[in-house]
């Protein structure tokens, strides 16, 4: 055998197995197994595409992804041509979602929809953006990027003469409101306000689990993101290798690289430790969700919906490690002063915007302004935030520059 091919058969063995032709046929409890609950505002059929695929695409057009370019991950866009932002990021979720739906039967595009929406609602300098914006809103609502994610797909994006937003599946929108889990409890309050504007068509099942992409595509995201931290905190010196080898679950794979840290391979290494660690938590959740499948005999989409717990999921342990890995990482990465310094500056130039814009809209850009004329406050802030949320780290710092004549460093 070749080494190419080899390396193929190890990975499929790492994954549980080549699948058989018959295998790869999406499964009885897999979201297209079932026509599309439709849409909001009817369309014709696409003569080429499915309901899932025509989806992805819509969100891959959409303004709200190109955006994500100049979004960021943990570093700001400049201080580094090759860390994660918010568009990689979201294309990683992407691929290791439609790999974990390919090993479980689930449908691919739907997974991968999913995948590449889920941050669309990001606004500019990550969670630190989020942050500012929650507390600058806190008398008007709030703000959570899940829910503005959903805000953007269902009226923000304005494309089509029929309607706004993107008109998107029953099946996508559940899925996106849904990617942390069933819309209970006061942390999804903002979700929940938000998909109330669905229930003169057809209710989200809130209290239900999602399909089993949904959930594919959720812990994708949590693979993703663990995996190029670790990476970029690598690169950007806040972790060594030696640091990892007492962290959980990345201390047992640095332990098993085959050679020594030099500064000839450094790099080669940190790729390393990231690709076997997708890898581990792939196979993991492969592994843990066949067995509950297994149990469940799920024969529909929505016996994986009905049921009172997550069907593709980690494994306990996994998710022990998991936790105490990403404590780790906020500890020594998030919570750093390189980060934490350029964030709370971050946080500055979102609070010292939004207040501008509240105070005098006649900064606005013509159409803003004209979609806050004649509203209350609350209304108001609301628009302001939206339009705050959509700004790319660049533009935010350049409107800064515009308003305050003065360019943040965020260095």
């Amino acid at each position: 055998m070749s080494k190419a091919k080899q390396g193929i058969a190890d990975c499929e063995s790492a994954y549980g197995g080549e699948l058989e032709p018959g295998e790869r046929a999406p499964a009885p409890y897999a979201a297209s197994a079932v026509p599309s609950r439709g849409r909001r505002f009817a369309e014709p059929d696409c003569p080429t595409r499915s309901p899932f695929q025509r989806d992805r695409d819509r969100i891959l057009h959409s303004t709200a992804f190109r955006r994500l370019i100049h979004k960021t991950q943990v570093f700001v866009y400049h201080e580094g041509d090759h860390y994660r932002t918010r568009l990689t990021h979201s294309l990683e979720v992407a691929q290791i979602a439609r790999t974990m739906s390919r090993q479980l039967r689930l449908d691919e595009d739907l997974a991968e929809a999913l995948a590449l929406a889920h941050d669309l609602g990001h606004p500019p300098f990550g969670h630190a953006g989020e942050r500012a914006l929650d507390r600058l809103m806190s008398g008007f609502g709030g703000f959570d990027h899940n829910a503005q994610s959903l805000r953007v797909v269902m009226a923000l994006e304005r494309k089509y003469l029929a309607f706004d937003g993107l008109n998107l599946t029953w099946e996508t929108l559940e899925g996106l409101a849904k990617h942390n889990g069933p819309i209970v409890g006061e942390d999804h309050a903002p979700v929940r306000k938000v998909i109330r504007a669905l229930e003169d068509w057809r209710s989200l099942e809130p209290a239900r689990w999602a399909s089993g992409e949904a959930q594919a595509a959720a812990l994708a995201d949590d693979i993703a993101y663990v995996s190029h931290d670790i990476d970029d905190g690598l690169r950007a010196g806040l972790l060594t290798l030696d640091d990892l080898r007492g962290a959980p679950l990345a201390g047992a794979i640095v332990a098993a690289l085959p050679i020594a840290e030099s500064p000839g391979v450094r790099g080669r290494l940190t790729y390393e430790v990231t690709r076997r660690m997708i890898t581990v938590l792939i196979q993991d959740v492969v592994g843990e969700s066949r067995i509950r499948l297994a149990a469940l005999k799920p024969g529909s989409p929505d016996d994986i919906r009905a049921t009172g717990d997550a069907v593709v999921a980690f494994s306990p342990r996994m998710t022990r490690d998991l936790a105490s890995l990403k404590a780790f990482l906020m500890e020594r990465v998030y919570r750093s002063r390189k980060v934490m310094d350029v964030m709370e500056e971050a946080e500055a130039v979102i609070g010292r915007l939004f207040a501008r814009y509240l105070a005098d809209p006649g900064v606005l850009p013509d159409a803003w302004r004209a979609a806050q004329d004649g509203l209350r406050q609350r209304g108001r802030a609301r628009v302001i935030a939206d339009f705050v949320a959509g700004m790319t780290d660049r533009y935010a710092i350049d409107q800064h520059r515009l308003l305050f004549d003065g360019k943040p460093e965020l260095r």
